[in-house]
């Protein structure tokens, strides 16, 4: 009586060698769901292995990078051939037209509806977190500094930073100039623009001794 035939003897692994599972049930990886023989396959990753098939992948090259506009290659162009003085000039020249704005429009003796007036102010009535900044600009450049820590505290006591960081940075720029850094932490400016905040509430409240903040 002949026996059935039996199952075909399967290689055995060699010692020490590690025997890999088929991805998705098919011997090789190629199949639904795996990988194809090299690489990509359906729903596995596209070429190079950076994402499905189908989806954009890096190129080996990189991307290209973007050329500037005409107005910004113009820009760049007169920066490289500006002199080192030219840039701390022209940010001096903006600090003079703000001064002269003040100066010239005497915001002291203007009407709270003059142009340009505060939007926020025009509308509600409460000072804006800005408010009495020019006056305070005003009587800064008049020599009255009770006055203008009066209408805005907190400008006046940032405007000695303020200028000492205008002249470190545009005596860098101009003339090499090494002053002393002015290192100002995150915590610091934080708690900087905290005490403005709490100032801008605390301006508009209608209690004594609050109202002496209102401009």
């Amino acid at each position: 009586m002949t026996s059935a035939p039996g199952p075909v003897d399967q290689p055995q692994p060699a010692p020490g060698a590690v025997h890999t599972a088929p991805v998705g049930g098919v011997p090789g990886g190629a199949g639904p769901g795996g990988l194809g023989p090299d690489g990509p396959g359906p729903g596995g990753l596209g070429p190079g292995g950076s994402g499905p098939e189908g989806w954009p992948t890096t190129p080996p090259q990189g991307y290209a990078t973007p050329e500037p506009d005409r107005l910004t290659r113009f820009v760049l162009r007169l920066y490289e051939r500006s002199p080192r003085w030219a840039v701390p000039l022209a940010a001096l020249g903006c600090v003079a037209v703000g001064m002269s704005y003040a100066l010239l429009s005497n915001p002291t003796h203007a009407d709270p509806d003059a142009a340009p007036t505060c939007l926020l102010k025009l509308t509600t009535g409460l000072d804006c977190p800005g408010c009495g900044g020019t006056r305070a600009l005003w009587y800064v450049l008049h020599g009255d500094l009770p006055a203008a820590a009066r209408h805005h505290f907190v400008f006046i006591f940032a405007l000695p930073f303020l200028a000492y960081l205008f002249v470190a940075w545009a005596g860098s720029q101009a003339f090499g100039w090494r002053l002393p850094e002015l290192r100002i932490s995150s915590k610091v400016i934080g708690g900087f623009l905290a005490a403005w905040l709490a100032f801008s509430v605390l301006r508009n409240l209608p209690w004594a001794p609050f109202t002496s903040l209102y401009v």
